[in-house]
């Protein structure tokens, strides 16, 4: 069974605030070639992944840990 890993646990993880963080990936996502994983999330669908994929190895490059917050 694969393992499913929500935006709202890697808000935990990270610390950051998951209002923050859906504003910035919604950014990221328009970003096509360097998101393209990001880019096939549909509207009004939960930001969630499987664990390992490409979408999640995605999500944390375009939240940076130390921009958001501030």
């Amino acid at each position: 069974m694969t393992e499913i890993i929500t935006l709202k646990q890697i808000c935990e993880e990270l610390k950051i605030d998951p209002r923050e963080a859906r504003e910035k990936l919604r950014t990221a996502a328009r970003d096509k070639k360097n998101y393209p994983a990001l880019a096939a999330h549909k509207p009004r669908t939960p930001w969630q992944w499987v664990k390992g994929s490409d979408g999640e190895k995605e999500v944390r490059i375009a939240l940076p840990k130390d921009d958001i917050g501030k």
